[in-house]
């Protein structure tokens, strides 16, 4: 029988497409889009796209995520 601390193995768990988008506000095809052309971090399970949300903060803090981070020139 294993012995978990209250929090923290739920805290730490792999979320999904769907768990991410809501996580984030945005919809799938957002994430999707992210993944392919902004290089958000994203891990391929199986033939599922899981998540680690500390990760996915720390690619958002950084700006990746912005659409000022585009190769579209900017003004």
């Amino acid at each position: 029988m294993g012995v978990y601390a209250v929090g923290t193995a739920m805290s730490d768990r792999w979320l999904s497409v769907e768990e991410i988008a809501e996580y984030l506000g945005v919809s799938r095809d957002t994430v999707y889009a992210w993944i392919g052309k902004k290089d958000m971090p994203a891990h391929k399970v199986g033939r599922f796209w899981k998540f680690k949300a500390d990760e996915v903060d720390q690619w958002v803090r950084s700006g990746k995520a912005s659409e000022e981070s585009d190769d579209a020139p900017s003004r």
